[in-house]
């Protein structure tokens, strides 16, 4: 029948371009110095005022301390052993309830490698929250360390908690005596 010779599709018209800035013209617009400012209206351009102290310059000098009082600082600002620290927070706890666990945590090696040491403190979470039947389980950053020892992928085998309960119903995970 009556087809066009180009298959039948008619072309539409092409739009005119819009004309874009070149890089060039850019560039000399820019260049283009700004109008230099009057010195009159300026505030900026006038010279500044001295300024002076509004009180005298006080020297400060070191009280001096007798030697006496000098080993009470030092005992007061020097830190508590480690230790110490651990059995005040314990003594504060006031002790509900306190097991001992040994966790054998060879399911855990099933999971993928870059996964394992965080699903080994899921699990812990988990299994002590299961015996002390409670929700609240903190674990102490020795025991975080001790899974965390050999990186991500290759938390231990077994490991050994103490698990303390207080009278709140809080439970928080610390290392076992001994492996």
């Amino acid at each position: 029948m009556g087809r066009s010779e180009n298959g039948g599709k008619e072309k539409k018209p092409k739009k005119p371009k819009k004309a874009k800035a070149t890089t060039k013209a850019k560039a000399k617009a820019k260049a283009k110095a700004p109008e230099p400012l009057e010195e009159k209206d300026d505030p900026v351009l006038e010279e500044p005022e001295q300024i002076r102290p509004v009180k005298p310059e006080i020297e400060e000098k070191p009280e001096e301390i007798p030697e006496e009082k000098e080993e009470e600082v030092k005992a007061e600002e020097a830190p508590e052993a480690p230790a110490e620290a651990e059995e005040a927070e314990e003594e504060e706890l006031e002790i509900v309830e306190e097991k001992f666990y040994d966790l054998n945590l060879r399911r855990i090696w099933n999971a993928p490698r870059e996964k394992r040491t965080p699903r080994a403190i899921r699990f812990l979470r988990e299994f002590v929250s299961q015996r002390m039947k409670t929700n609240e389980v903190s674990i102490s950053e020795e025991t975080n360390s001790m899974l965390w020892q050999r990186g991500i992928s290759k938390p231990p085998r077994r490991i050994r908690i103490r698990v303390v309960k207080d009278k709140e119903g809080k439970v928080i995970v610390f290392p076992g005596e001994g492996k």
